[in-house]
Order: C-alpha cells, then sequence, then structure tokens
C-alpha cells in the first residue's frame, strides 16, 4: 500500500483477514494516518485486531496508533488525527535519540490536558495485555525506558500505565 487508494482496495483488505499479528511500520506518521483513516484497509485492520490479533507499531506506526500525531516543526498548530487506538496519547518514539538533540522543553508545546505524551526509547515497547474492558494497563518493555512528558517535568514509567483503549 503506497497511497490512500491503495488503502480501499478489497484485495488488499482481503489480505489482512486471518492475521495473527498486524504491524504498522515506520516512514511518515502524519501520511501513514492520513492515508488508513476511514478505509477499507483500516476497517480490516480493526476487525481482525478486535477478533484477537496482535496490533504494532514502530516509529510512525506507533505515532499513528495514537489519538493525534504531533508536527515537530510546528507543535502548537501541526498535526493530524491519529487512528485512534489509543486515542489519549501522543507517541514520541526513539525519544533517548530525540532529547540529545531536542531538549524537554522542546516538547512541552505538545503536552495538552487531553493527551498524555509518552516518549519510548529506541529497543523498548509499551505493551498492554487485551481486556475486555475500555482501559488497559500499558508497561514497559525491553532494553531502555518508556517516559512521560509533562508541562514541567519528565519521568520514566516504572509502573503500569492505565490507558483508554477504542476496543
Amino acid at each position: 500500500m503506497r497511497k490512500r487508494p491503495d488503502a480501499d482496495d478489497p484485495a488488499l483488505a482481503d489480505a489482512v483477514k486471518g492475521a495473527g499479528l498486524i504491524y504498522l511500520s515506520g516512514g511518515n506518521p502524519s501520511f501513514l494516518a492520513r492515508t488508513l483513516a476511514g478505509t477499507k484497509v483500516w476497517a480490516a485492520i480493526e476487525r481482525e485486531w478486535r477478533a484477537g490479533a496482535s496490533l504494532a507499531g514502530c516509529s510512525a506506526g506507533a505515532m499513528a496508533l495514537g489519538g493525534y500525531v504531533p508536527d515537530f516543526r510546528h507543535p502548537r498548530s501541526g498535526g493530524v488525527d491519529g487512528l485512534g487506538v489509543v486515542p489519549d496519547i501522543r507517541v514520541l518514539p526513539h525519544f533517548d535519540r530525540y532529547t540529545k538533540w531536542m531538549p524537554d522543553f522542546a516538547m512541552r508545546p505538545l503536552v495538552t490536558d487531553d493527551a498524555k505524551i509518552i516518549g519510548i526509547d529506541e529497543d523498548t515497547a509499551f505493551v498492554a495485555e487485551p481486556f475486555d474492558t475500555p482501559v488497559w494497563s500499558f508497561r514497559a518493555m525491553g532494553r531502555q525506558s518508556v517516559w512521560r512528558v509533562e508541562s514541567d517535568r519528565r519521568y520514566r514509567v516504572n509502573s503500569p500505565m492505565d490507558l483508554r483503549v477504542n476496543c
């Protein structure tokens, strides 16, 4: 799938049927969210996920799964709606690399009352076991850390974090 019209191709949507793992990879997170949202392929992905398939994203794929995809060049005005799987988060992948060239205070304009900013270091995942409730418990797994960025600080997520999931 390369363009939005591809995401409405019934043959590509049918290819998702029976998947055990659906993985959204890296690239351009805004393009990914805009390309998939409201399409036959996205509907097929949601159907399989709700039927028990695992859904994962790395880098742009992880960003697109949130409720909003920020634009780092225009943090106050840029960005697009995400796919809304975990609607109350904004994901910052490669967080350990970002903080080397973008200090914490530069990320703070992304903080809003309606979203949690989650920074995920490389070689790390933010994982939840599926539940039959709309709130799932996420935890960090991997070599490094997951971070919560707030308006005045950031802190390592050391214990499970409960987040709403559109399941």
